[in-house]
């Protein structure tokens, strides 16, 4: 791809099984990926495990907000866990 021509800008998926069918068959060199931030929370094994007890309407405004980002509720916590935790340790 030339320097003049800009990159496509990324799409955006509903959830985790349309965005592997577009990594699979996508040519990922078209597209800029400058907006994206690093993310390792998924890669680390998940041995540990942690009970927690959230009201009703708390679950229920997670789960919506999961499912609106396309990802499992738990996922969305670890992520909003990790999220928080990072800017803590730069505040």
């Amino acid at each position: 791809m030339s320097k003049d021509k800009k990159n496509k800008p990324f799409p955006r998926f509903k959830n985790d099984k349309e965005a592997e069918r577009f990594v699979e068959n996508a040519d990922l060199s078209e597209y800029d990926f400058s907006d994206f931030k690093p993310m390792s929370f998924e890669f680390a094994p998940k041995d540990k495990a942690v009970t927690l007890r959230l009201s009703a309407p708390l679950l229920d405004a997670v789960k919506n907000t999961a499912s609106k980002e396309g990802v499992p509720y738990q996922r969305y916590i670890r992520h909003v866990l990790e999220k928080a935790i990072e800017e803590n340790q730069h505040a």
